[in-house]
């Protein structure tokens, strides 16, 4: 329990995702890494490059900071603290309950970068230079996938998970085989 705890501080090295964009145009792919307290380029100047070419199809720039930076870092280290607390001092039962609220926050994390990609492939500049519409005329939504590929005009957009989510996910199952581990002893003991 405690190492799987301890391997959400490599959230604070890793990146957790990677939307990466290709097009003709572009021989060396397009990219960004969302970390949990910043964006940074996938390729120097990607995000540049990416806020350059959105602003024609009116989409906002990429921003430097988003809000969820503030405090994303404290919710890693409450839950490395408590998750290290209640390896060394509780019951199994509670290692199953840790694991349940990285769950639940892991799946809040991704409903807000649903909602941030939607606010951001869909709140559109209705001045902008190039617009382009769906073939009922409603103005096209450049959101790149949650997860997962998609094609978008003449762009293919890859989101996917980087190192530190896996970190995340193999912390979160080493929680989850130390509960069963003490479930187990803890059968073995009432026999």
């Amino acid at each position: 329990m405690v190492s799987g705890a301890l391997l959400l501080l490599t959230l604070f090295v890793f990146p957790m995702w990677n939307i990466t964009l290709e097009a003709p145009q572009y021989p060396v792919p397009l990219g960004m890494n969302i970390h949990i307290n910043k964006l940074s380029d996938d390729n120097p100047n990607d995000l540049q490059n990416i806020n350059l070419m959105n602003h024609y199809v009116g989409m906002k720039d990429i921003p430097d900071h988003l809000k969820e930076f503030e405090f994303f870092p404290y919710v890693v280290i409450f839950m490395v603290i408590i998750g290290v607390l209640l390896g060394l001092k509780a019951n199994y039962k509670w290692f199953l309950a840790w694991f349940i609220a990285m769950i639940i926050l892991g799946t809040l994390g991704m409903y807000d970068f649903y909602l941030w990609e939607y606010d951001y492939g869909h709140n559109l500049n209705p001045h902008a230079a190039i617009k382009f519409t769906n073939e009922d005329g409603s103005p096209m939504a450049y959101q790149p996938p949650l997860i997962g590929t998609k094609t978008i005009l003449n762009f293919t957009a890859h989101s996917y998970p980087k190192i530190g989510a896996y970190f995340l996910a193999l912390g979160m199952l080493l929680a989850l085989v130390a509960y069963f581990i003490g479930y187990n002893q803890a059968k073995k003991v009432h026999i």
